[in-house]
């Protein structure tokens, strides 16, 4: 696989309006090139007879199932506020806003 040019590490600071120097385009094109290769390896590992997952082992639900129950009542959601008003829930006033 032929490695990444310097024209394209270019041509991709310029896509990303990156100011590259030539130092800095050498020093990517040799990073980039490595990660290319081992994408590649990868590409090369993997086996048509192993399906695509997206964790190495099977995930359970550990959540219990919603049930509906009792839930507190307005006043006694409201019994421990610093401050209530019209049945809900007072607090400062934020970004000027009424």
């Amino acid at each position: 696989m032929p490695g990444i040019t310097r024209e394209e590490v270019a041509h991709l600071a310029r896509l990303s309006r990156l100011e590259l120097t030539d130092e800095e385009i050498d020093h990517f094109a040799g990073q980039l090139d490595v990660i290319l290769g081992a994408v590649a390896r990868v590409g090369e590992v993997a086996a048509d007879d192993i399906p695509p997952t997206s964790h190495p082992l099977p995930l359970t639900n550990v959540m219990r199932p919603d049930e509906v129950r009792e839930s507190l009542g307005t006043e006694q959601a409201l019994a421990g506020a610093p401050a209530a008003e019209q049945q809900r829930f007072r607090v400062p006033r934020i970004l000027g806003e009424e």
